[in-house]
């Protein structure tokens, strides 16, 4: 393949003037002649929002301020990082660490520094051929047209290029798994397998097991794949939650602390640490790992003032007060005039100066805590409801306190995770089982309006299943057991009276809600797919991404 470059944009990244000189340079005698340059992160992710680059050329440090990865990171996140773009990470940084996290975030290429030419045009040869290869699949995932990148996909498979069979696969894999199919996927895995040991395939068969419940089988599997590939990240994060699904919680913490040692730059990952660590009571390991998680977000995407409460929560509860009032001063000079942050802080300063026994400060706090409450409203993260809810007990307003627990029940009672985060919560207020009993009578609730749709729709009265099922939403507006049920009423709906714009609209919106809600993709996979497939739309794009 003879490769054209004089027509492709470029975007050099690098903090060094005479290095993006050397670089354009090089490039120059590729023929490359349009190229854009950025000489920090922010800059880079200017212009990367303001045109679209066939290549991008970043280097992994880029002095103070956002590095290499947290580039690549945030640009994929906010969507303005074409699918069909080329992003290299350049460095001389040799550190595994630092490799392991830029590696990661899977650029197309990592190169090392030095480079010459002839090594950048074999690492653009190879990348351009893939992406025009696979361009009709990743358009379609990108898109969120599940339905149309598996039939690409399939397409292409049927074609049998050698070459790309493997990558292929991959794909098809993925997409068995994101939309539920795992009958497919099994076949997918046990297939590649057949021919190759290939990490990625015997990961598949791993995660499959976990969701089927054979969880002996997935951890077994999980650690082999630790054992024969000890850098492959991705079985450290599937072990991690096999062992917190088969309740073995400091397993996972193990697992957890044995990858953050190994490839300590990603935050989403020490974040999962700090919390669990914090869940079992290993308060060195917690405030290690919160600790990092604040450093490592000061120039990333997925930073958040709750990081710095969580450490500050941490403290509370080892009494150390001063230290988490240093740590809500921190926050504060980094969330300057943010109503959240500034909540954060206020709910939790009214107990840390009830530790310290300055009950004036502690009302005054309080008294912050009502009004800015209000000015967020129904903006509220669920874990900041929480934190009201205790602040509220401990200014000895349990109707505030009732009236926002009975919300977060009723909206989040199929969160196990989180009905035990109340119970913790509750217990550190002395007021064991408070909510349970409202706890236990939601879950009926639930189940009870579940087995009424259930009946209702398989009587054939589709319609009063989805009324019964919009009054329970009504209450409990963040359910997601009863959003999804709807969104299969509609789908139903949508396939046996056929299509019109108002049913379209409704089995949409509710697909967009189950997705915003949090409803795990392989729940709505299938539905999606079906979705797209009885109005021959684009989700993603042309019905703001279901």
């Amino acid at each position: 393949m003879k490769l054209n470059l004089s027509s492709k944009k470029i975007l050099i990244v690098e903090d060094y003037p005479v290095m993006r000189k050397a670089i354009k340079d090089m490039l120059g005698t590729l023929e490359i002649q349009n190229i854009a340059e950025a000489d920090n992160g922010l800059n880079a992710l200017k212009e990367i929002a303001r045109g679209k680059f066939d290549v991008i050329l970043c280097d992994y440090n880029l002095g103070n301020g956002k590095n290499g990865q947290q580039v690549l990171e945030e640009a994929r996140l906010r969507k303005i990082l074409p699918f069909t773009t080329v992003f290299i990470i350049i460095s001389s940084e040799q550190a595994p660490g630092m490799v392991l996290g830029a590696m990661e975030n899977k650029p197309d290429e990592y190169l090392t520094k030095p480079f010459n030419a002839l090594q950048l045009l074999t690492r653009l040869q190879k990348n351009f051929r893939r992406k025009e290869y696979l361009h009709p699949v990743e358009r379609e995932i990108d898109r969120g047209n599940l339905a149309l990148a598996i039939h690409h996909c399939d397409r292409l498979l049927n074609e049998d290029d050698k070459r790309m069979r493997m990558p292929l696969l991959k794909i098809r894999g993925e997409l068995a798994l994101n939309v539920g199919d795992l009958t497919k996927a099994g076949e997918i895995y046990h297939e590649v397998l057949a021919e190759r040991e290939l990490p990625w395939a015997r990961l598949g068969l791993g995660i499959i097991d976990l969701q089927r419940r054979n969880l002996d089988q997935a951890i077994a599997t999980f650690e082999g794949l630790i054992h024969s590939n000890p850098l492959f990240m991705d079985s450290y994060d599937w072990l991690s939650k096999a062992y917190q699904a088969d309740e073995q919680p400091l397993q996972a913490q193990e697992i957890l602390t044995q990858a953050v040692d190994l490839s300590p730059t990603s935050i989403l990952r020490q974040k999962k640490l700090a919390a669990t660590a914090d869940q079992n009571n290993n308060v060195d390991i917690a405030e290690q790992a919160y600790k990092t998680v604040v450093k490592l977000g000061k120039h990333s995407i997925h930073k958040s003032s709750s990081d710095f409460s969580s450490l500050a929560k941490l403290y509370s509860k080892t009494h150390a007060s001063k230290q988490a009032l240093k740590t809500l001063d921190d926050m504060r000079q980094e969330y300057i005039n943010n109503p959240e942050a500034e909540l954060r802080a206020a709910t939790l300063e009214t107990e840390l100066y009830q530790q310290l026994g300055d009950d004036k400060l502690s009302r005054e706090s309080f008294a912050k805590v009502r009004t800015l409450s209000e000015e967020l409203g129904k903006n509220m993260p669920k874990d900041l409801q929480l934190d009201l809810v205790k602040a509220c007990f401990l200014n000895d307003d349990q109707e505030t306190a009732d009236h926002i627990l009975e919300s977060l029940i009723k909206n989040h009672i199929d969160d196990d995770q989180f009905m035990d985060d109340i119970r913790t919560m509750q217990s550190s207020v002395g007021r064991d089982n408070h909510s349970e009993i409202l706890i236990q009578k939601t879950k009926q609730e639930l189940i009870d309006i579940n087995n009424q749709g259930v009946s209702l729709f398989k009587q054939g009265k589709s319609h009063e299943a989805m009324t019964l099922l919009e009054r329970a939403a009504a209450k409990m507006p963040k359910n997601k057991t009863i959003i999804l049920n709807m969104a299969r009423i509609a789908l139903h709906d949508l396939k046996t009276a056929g299509p019109s714009e108002e049913k379209i609209l409704l089995a949409h919106s509710l697909l967009k809600r189950a997705k915003q809600v949090g409803v795990a993709h392989d729940k709505i996979g299938t539905m999606q797919m079906e979705f797209s497939r009885l109005t021959h739309a684009r989700p993603a794009n042309n019905h703001d991404a279901a």
